[in-house]
């Protein structure tokens, strides 16, 4: 399942500047930063990130075509703030929402969308988290 365009242009304009509030501070919610492939301009949006050991993996629900999961693939890295750390995942990927190397407490959100982006926690060892 895919939410509509239309809730994602809803959203984008009245529900992400309030999330703004408590998502770099409350998880699972988190804060994405990256960088237009085009414009070259930051960008931050609120999302839902599970973090297992040092692989955080967020849930797709407008699904892969949107432009921040196409910038941050292009870019091949991207920052995330969660519980106020910034952290920095690389080697992002799209994957089936049923695969195993989705995050534990991803497992169920991703249930009901068809893919979730993982990334890998760039300098945090598995046992740090």
């Amino acid at each position: 399942m895919r939410i509509p365009y239309a809730v994602a242009r809803f959203n984008k304009k009245v529900t992400n500047p309030i999330q703004r509030q408590w998502a770099p501070y409350l998880p699972p919610w988190a804060m994405v930063e990256h960088v237009g492939r085009k414009s070259g301009t930051r960008y931050t949006i609120p999302v839902l990130a599970w973090v297992e050991g040092d692989r955080l993996s967020i849930v797709l629900t407008y699904g892969p075509d949107t432009d921040w999961v196409k910038n941050i693939q292009a870019a091949g890295r991207f920052d995330v703030v969660r519980k106020n750390k910034k952290l920095t995942v690389v080697g992002p990927v799209v994957v089936p929402s049923d695969s195993p190397d989705i995050a534990k407490g991803a497992k169920i959100p991703a249930r009901g969308f068809d893919y979730v982006l993982n990334g890998t926690i760039a300098g945090v060892r598995t046992e740090d988290r």
